[in-house]
């Protein structure tokens, strides 16, 4: 009778522990919702007694991506070794997928927001933030991913104090150029491009080798193939279009404090309507996902391929990303 008892206790701890670290799972697997950036500006610039000025608004688009990274339900997840952080996927894929944006922002405004030419200084408080974003995002031990990247919000937190400081010493300034502008837009292109090939090969297909671009000429470190065959692992499909999710999820953010602190350069190169509509493909891309699990049907079968919808959406903004930079260039 004490053996029976015994057993049937155990079982049913057990059965709550799952069901509790389910809960939890499911809990810290919601993604956040989306940054109202205007609020955001102006209870920050409220906060500081300081009037928004060019870039303030980007910086805080910034900072606050970054925070949802670590203050999101859960917290940061990617680099947790117990459970029910060890057992999930798609949360992880998704902060990596913010986590490559933020690092893009990161890198253009160290290199191009921030300066006036390529002779100007570095900005001492992006130098220091933007490598603390590039540490290996599953870091657990000392020093952890989350440190690294809470020290590199606190430098975009004194970069953005001082864009409105009044101590010239203390300055730092922020170029709202069409150059600068396009400088981003080509980071982000590539991103997006290579996120729309890979959301594509959720369905295998047989791909002419461009490597070289037909040029007779060039030349590759090895021979390859003329054809070749492409399909992501069943197993990782779920993972791409997570990581694509929350990609799109932190663009979204930094392209609506674009609009705002470009505002004068798109109007002048008549490209705000252009970034309007890439802003709304891109919000078509967090519509909510009603299926409890990432389907992979064929292109046009009876089940629904979510990776192929994600890519049509992230293919159109990127199209429209290239007629954004044809206008910064020439309009």
């Amino acid at each position: 009778m004490k053996t029976m008892f015994s057993t049937k206790l155990i079982v049913w701890i057990f059965t709550g522990i799952f069901f509790l670290l389910y809960g939890i799972g499911v809990y810290w697997s919601s993604e956040p919702a989306s940054i109202n950036i205007h609020a955001e500006v102006t209870q920050a610039a409220k906060a500081e007694n300081v009037a928004p000025v060019v870039g303030y608004t980007t910086t805080t688009a910034l900072i606050k991506v970054s925070e949802a990274l670590l203050h999101k339900p859960g917290g940061y997840l990617s680099n947790d070794i117990l459970p029910p952080s060890l057992f999930l996927d798609n949360m992880p894929a998704w902060e990596f997928g913010v986590l490559e944006m933020v690092r893009d922002m990161a890198l253009v405004m160290r290199k191009d927001f921030s300066r006036s030419q390529s002779q100007s200084l570095v900005n001492k408080h992006l130098q220091e933030a933007q490598p603390r974003f590039n540490i290996d995002s599953k870091n657990w031990a000392v020093p952890s991913a989350e440190s690294e990247y809470s020290e590199a919000i606190k430098q975009l937190y004194a970069y953005r104090s001082a864009l409105v400081s009044t101590n010239g010493n203390q300055k730092a300034q922020f170029y709202a150029r069409a150059d600068n502008l396009r400088a981003y837009i080509e980071e982000v292109q590539k991103r997006l491009g290579s996120y729309s090939h890979r959301l594509s090969m959720s369905v295998g297909r047989e791909q002419v080798n461009t490597d070289l671009a037909g040029d007779r000429t060039a030349e590759q470190s090895s021979q390859g193939v003329s054809h070749l065959q492409l399909q992501t692992d069943w197993w990782k499909i779920d993972d791409v279009f997570y990581e694509a999710r929350g990609a799109t999820w932190a663009l979204l953010q930094l392209l609506r404090a674009i609009e705002i602190d470009f505002n004068s350069v798109l109007e002048n190169k008549n490209a705000k309507i252009s970034l309007q509509q890439i802003i709304r493909e891109l919000e078509a891309s967090q519509e909510s996902l009603w299926s409890p699990m990432i389907l992979n049907g064929s292109g046009f079968g009876l089940v629904a391929n979510h990776s192929l919808v994600m890519a049509n959406y992230i293919s159109r903004a990127n199209a429209a990303l290239i007629d954004l930079n044809e206008l910064l260039t020439k309009g």
